[in-house]
């Protein structure tokens, strides 16, 4: 073996402990902080982050007004004591009107296959588009889940073709656990 191997296998044998304490102790912290708070009737705030890609496909409806249908899939990430899960994909399908705003449903679905839903409304225009969301239940363990949480949206890309990409800003909520969520939780 050439000095230079040997340095390198040394420093390796040597730093091989401290990592596999660092990764036994994050997967540790990782597994208690992904299981949800416990059942209760209590609120649970929650934040967190939201990006997703998609397609739009918009139709003129005279003058400035523009009408349009959006889909979107991406990830969601919930940070927070109160937080439903950790992470989820997220779907969305939503109608758009520039003069009256939008109207969706959103279904996150978490590592185990169990999902969210939520109704949401917004603003829907460039300069007031602020959008909330009503969490109306969900399967598995947010079965009978209820909440609210509310977003900005800021569109990253807009392309002419109908592909769009964006993300939440500012996503806060709170949710309470309905009696079949605390029954199923892992």
């Amino acid at each position: 073996m050439k000095p230079l191997q040997r340095l390198a296998s040394l420093a390796l044998a040597r730093a091989l402990p401290a990592i596999a304490l660092a990764v036994v102790a994050a997967c540790g912290a990782a597994s208690e902080s992904s299981t949800p708070a416990a059942a209760s009737d209590d609120w649970r705030e929650f934040q967190g982050s939201w990006n997703a890609v998609g397609s739009r496909h918009a139709i003129p409806l005279g003058g400035e007004r523009r009408g349009a249908v959006i889909e979107l899939h991406g990830t969601m990430l919930l940070a927070g004591r109160g937080r439903p899960g950790v992470g989820f994909r997220s779907d969305v399908i939503a109608l758009a009107d520039s003069a009256t705003g939008l109207v969706g449903r959103s279904v996150w679905t978490d590592e185990h296959g169990d999902q969210v839903f939520s109704e949401i409304t917004g603003e829907g225009t460039a300069a007031h588009n602020r959008i909330t969301g009503k969490i109306v239940g969900g399967t598995g363990r947010y079965a009978g889940a209820s909440g609210d949480y509310e977003f900005a949206w800021q569109y990253v890309i807009e392309a002419d073709e109908g592909a769009i990409q964006g993300r939440a800003l500012d996503l806060k909520g709170r949710v309470r656990a309905g009696n079949a969520a605390g029954a199923a939780a892992r």
